[in-house]
């Protein structure tokens, strides 16, 4: 019997692999990086309960903590970036928790600053920028923390709030060392009996095989692998909602759901209306499974079947393929950008392509500012890969033109617009490959990777906000929460999203929230929906209006967090507090589902 394993990590090549040797050339560095950070920390102290002296003291002070952060966030990286490809390597998940802890340690240390910004006053504040330039920049930041003011507490109970997220650290950890390192799935099986591993990196190429046994069994099996450490990992994830909870009272926010919007000033509206307009449009994706069904020739569809591929051959796109591709449909954003993603690409090895034992699920985009961007996917040479490269592509350039336009008190950007940046990149190239790759099996290969995207993150994403908001608030009740409640509440949330229409194996089905380590950040899923939503809006825009909004844009990259997430996105010419962007991306979604049934039937 055929069996394909997956290579070790040392078995890689170089290309295909990022350039970690640019944040640190050795591992030397690194130690000697860490170590010159822990004799920085203690020189803080001196600031301690003397910022509100003079314009020069906080001046002095927000720069030596400005240094130290930096200096943590690289530390940090390097070890989380290290560690996430081979999280076998017990040395290197060693030390990303020593980066962990020293960014904790870091966080607590200078704690102390914004109570103590706060009780100048903005009225002293105002005028001490206007004595002492250098504060200017920090106008904004200012601004947010007299809006924040009720939620921070005095200084002690901000260090130790701050301290505490070393210990509680160890939640997310422990989900990761779980299922990266020690879950185990059986592997899948074809209908000729042959078989391929199960590994977190080889999961997604699994589930679009052309092979119904191996798509069949690949899932069945991951989810078994999950269902098999049902208990330990709702113990996780209840740990992770109490924390959220924790967290929300001691701030004295009144949910973990407001807990996560006001920081960002997002107001709990623009969640509700994400929940309502994604109700409404089920019967759209309803609609979806039942012509899914027909064109495969199937008598009853199978969660294993969404991404089963349409078409016989799978368009083959090599990796250099996929980079021309997204630098053609990138063109609309000028010479510069294309520029900067291109070199990115190549040799400065912004990506982490390679499919290898131990590297952590998904995909993602990171860095800090005194870092280039990274990406960790695992690329297999297919229009799925493009795609998610796309997507990477669009936070890493998002990062890259905030950081060369902003100064570090105004490089942190939200993940609520984080995510409109990466789904732009997705639907410009999108739109450009049909436009110009014609052959029909290329299009409805394009078709089954536009819908993918939206089944991720208009039906899977808005289905686990639904699920994260209740069991939040079950926690906020003090009701019991277990492995079976929530896969009994997964199940049915899912349910009602398919609609009679997808064979309901209840179980497995009610098991995918263990799947997703995004429910580890407080509310992170639901924009990944309202990005989707907002990136359509500005891709019509640009494709309409050409360089004028192109500009408008490119400025909403450079903003960073110098203004709030929804006025950059009103700047670039989308408003997300009323329900329309998701409406129209909806009504977007339903043109795809025209077009596929045209094509296709």
């Amino acid at each position: 019997m055929a069996h394909n394993t997956l290579p070790a990590r040392s078995e890689i090549k170089k290309e295909e692999t990022w350039n970690l040797e640019s944040i640190y050339p050795e591992l030397e560095s690194w130690q000697q990086a860490r170590q010159e950070l822990e004799k920085t920390l203690p020189e803080l102290e001196s600031f301690q309960g003397r910022l509100a002296e003079s314009p020069g003291q906080l001046i002095g002070g927000l720069k030596l903590r400005e240094k130290v952060i930096r200096q943590a966030r690289q530390v940090g990286m390097y070890a989380m970036l290290d560690s996430a490809v081979d999280m076998t390597h017990q040395e290197k998940l060693a030390r990303s928790g020593q980066g962990q802890s020293l960014m904790s340690r870091t966080a607590a240390a200078v704690s102390f600053f914004e109570p103590e910004i706060m009780s100048l006053g903005m009225e002293t504040l105002e005028g001490w920028m206007e004595k002492e330039p250098d504060l200017a920049e920090y106008g904004h930041y200012f601004e947010d923390l007299e809006r924040q003011k009720q939620h921070v507490r005095s200084a002690e109970v901000e260090e130790v709030l701050a301290l505490s997220s070393d210990p509680l650290s160890a939640v997310p950890a422990a989900y990761g060392a779980l299922t990266n390192a020690d879950l185990e799935f059986k592997p899948a099986v074809a209908e000729d009996g042959s078989d391929k591993e199960i590994g977190q990196s080889s999961i997604d190429a699994l589930k679009t095989d052309p092979d119904r046994g191996i798509r069949r069994t690949a899932w069945e099996h991951y989810a078994d692998g999950y269902l098999a450490h049902k208990n330990s990992i709702a113990a996780i994830q209840v740990g992770a909602f109490k924390r959220d909870v924790f967290r929300a009272k001691a701030h004295r926010f009144d949910s973990s759901l407001q807990a996560s919007l006001f920081p960002v000033n997002v107001p709990l509206q623009v969640f509700h209306n994400l929940m309502e307009v994604f109700r409404e449009n089920l019967p759209t994706w309803h609609r979806y499974w039942r012509i899914r069904r027909k064109i495969l020739g199937y008598e009853e569809l199978r969660v294993s079947d969404i991404k089963a591929p349409l078409t016989e051959k799978k368009p083959e796109v090599p990796y250099q393929q996929a980079v021309d591709w997204i630098c053609e449909g990138m063109e609309p954003l000028g010479e510069d950008y294309v520029r900067v993603l291109r070199r990115g690409c190549g040799e400065a090895r912004w990506v982490d392509r390679s499919l290898n034992k131990g590297k952590r699920q998904g995909a993602f985009s990171a860095g800090s500012y005194d870092t280039q961007p990274f990406i960790m996917m695992s690329y297999r040479d297919d229009v799925f890969s493009l795609s998610t490269l796309a997507h990477e592509l669009g936070h890493s350039m998002h990062s890259y033109y905030t950081r060369k336009n902003q100064p570090f008190i105004n490089s942190d950007y939200s993940l609520f617009v984080a995510e409109v940046a990466s789904n732009f990149n997705q639907a410009m190239v999108r739109d450009y490959l049909f436009r110009t790759q014609q052959d029909s099996g290329f299009q409805l290969a394009l078709i089954e990777e536009t819908m993918a995207n939206f089944h991720r993150y208009f039906f899977i994403m808005p289905t686990l906000a639904r699920f994260e908001l209740e069991m939040h608030q079950r926690v906020e009740r003090g009701e019991p929460v277990n492995a079976a409640r929530m896969i009994e509440l997964c199940a049915e949330l899912f349910q009602e999203g398919y609609g009679g229409e997808v064979a309901f194996d209840r179980d497995r089905i009610g098991i995918t929230w263990a799947q997703f380590g995004h429910l580890y950040a407080n509310f992170y899923v639901y924009q990944y929906a309202t990005g989707i939503s907002g990136a359509q809006a500005l891709v019509d825009r640009v494709l309409k209006n050409g360089a004028p909004a192109a500009e408008q844009y490119l400025d909403f990259l450079k903003a960073g967090s110098s203004v709030y997430p929804l006025d950059a996105l009103k700047t670039a010419g989308v408003d997300l507090t009323h329900p329309e962007p998701i409406e129209k991306a909806f009504a977007s979604l339903a043109k795809v589902v025209d077009r596929l049934e045209e094509l296709a039937l």
